[in-house]
């Protein structure tokens, strides 16, 4: 069941950020200076509303696969899952966050486009961990000889 969870969080997680990456952020630029702190700050409690319990989620049953691995899954492959999370909250305290910030005091055109920039390391990471996670529900639930 945790790898269910964890495979099912991590895809949340994925399809989210590529709309983010590819739609919502780039749609940044035409709300407008006037508005735009209020729009930041709205955008930002919303969107951890929806992000911050997913991601909690799969940090935690990522870790939970390091304590609990399945039989065919290999460790090194829970681990190089568990890296990608932490990967992925360090560069969302360490780079996204703080354009979040610097953004809610009004828009800034330099800082929506490190924010652009540096979520691509997320969106990759993520991206990663989905093929990771789908692999792993076929090691663990798939038969060998269909695999």
């Amino acid at each position: 069941m945790i790898l269910l969870v964890h495979a099912a969080s991590t895809l949340f997680m994925t399809g989210l950020i590529w709309f983010v990456q590819i739609v919502h952020y780039p749609l940044f630029d035409g709300v407008g200076r006037d508005g735009f702190a209020e729009y930041e700050r709205r955008h930002s409690g919303a969107t951890a509303l929806i992000v911050g319990p997913v991601m909690v989620v799969e940090l935690a049953t990522a870790v939970a696969l390091v304590v609990a691995r399945p039989g065919n899954v290999p460790g090194w492959a829970v681990w190089m899952g568990t890296i990608l999370v932490a990967a992925i909250w360090l560069s969302t305290a360490l780079l996204q966050i703080p354009e979040h910030g610097t953004l809610a005091s009004g828009f800034d055109a330099h800082a929506l486009r490190r924010l652009v920039a540096t979520n691509w390391l997320r969106t990759v990471a993520w991206s990663l961990r989905s093929g990771l996670a789908l692999w792993l529900l076929a090691r663990a639930y798939v038969p060998e000889t269909l695999r």
